[in-house]
């Protein structure tokens, strides 16, 4: 797609920070906000010296930023901010996208009961998933705010951060394995604190001009997933399928563009019905 239709959800020449962006559904938004005409630096923890080759794009015109970010360190947060502004200047849409979860592949030690799950993997998970929003959040609402500019930042939540998780789908594992399988809490706490980190953000920049919503996307289609589990999982899901890693793309070009300007606070549940239950 070359060209926007209707400028109403126009990304065009924004410039954009997606973080975790050569994941799998990270990789999707910025393949779509790119092929909208945006500015997309994309950050992952290692260098990427031709993000345009990894992610199957042709960039003639030098739209796409590779960005070395440690979300977890505020220094290394710090500088890939600096260099999205030295390269385009202010970015205007941040997506916290970039997460840590715990897949049903997962070894016992980081997958065992509630009653023993490991304080460090709680840790671990937590500083990813909300303390490295909250830094990316905070240098990019800073930068947008001393500049004078509105922006709009999309903190990617999850099913499993409004509701807990059900682990019924994953008994098969101790039935296959003799190895039980527990959904770990430390992803679901994690992920429920992003929805007040935006709400408070919001309400703290909103005369800003600085908009703050939530995405919330429920489970992706993956070849490389446990037939079971991926049975298990459709049988609950109302809409009869996993999601595929595209389908986020038209909620955040909405939340990116000028046709959500008059959102904030707010959470767009994209999840195939698995939170109408």
């Amino acid at each position: 797609m070359s060209e926007v239709l209707d400028p109403l959800f126009s990304v065009r020449d924004k410039v954009v920070v997606v973080t975790g962006g050569f994941g799998q559904i990270g990789a999707e938004f910025v393949r779509s906000l790119h092929e909208r005409g945006a500015r997309v630096a994309v950050t992952s923890r290692s260098e990427v010296t031709d993000p345009a080759a990894r992610l199957g794009l042709d960039d003639p015109d030098g739209r796409l930023l590779a960005v070395a970010m440690d979300i977890t360190d505020q220094a290394s947060v710090d500088a890939g901010f600096d260099r999205v502004l030295a390269t385009w200047g202010v970015p205007t849409v941040v997506v916290n996208n970039a997460g840590l979860d715990t897949q049903p592949s997962a070894p016992p030690e980081v997958s065992g009961p509630f009653e023993e799950f490991p304080v460090e993997v709680f840790r671990e998970v937590v500083d990813t998933n909300l303390v490295g929003t909250f830094l990316v959040t905070q240098a990019a609402g800073r930068r947008m705010r001393d500049a004078g500019v509105g922006g709009s930042i999309v903190n990617v939540g999850s099913i499993y951060g409004m509701v807990s998780p059900v682990q019924d789908i994953y008994a098969y594992k101790a039935e296959d394995t003799g190895i039980p399988f527990i959904k770990p809490v430390a992803y679901s706490a994690a992920k429920s604190g992003l929805y007040n980190l935006t709400r408070y953000c919001a309400t703290y920049w909103g005369r800003a001009g600085i908009r703050v919503n939530t995405l919330t996307p429920s489970g992706v289609r993956r070849d490389t997933q446990d037939a079971k589990f991926q049975a298990n999982y459709i049988e609950r899901m109302p809409i009869g399928r996993m999601a595929e890693a595209d389908e986020y793309n038209g909620a955040l070009v909405f939340l990116a563009s000028d046709a959500s300007a008059y959102m904030t606070g707010s959470n767009v549940v994209v999840d195939g019905g698995w939170t109408a239950w």
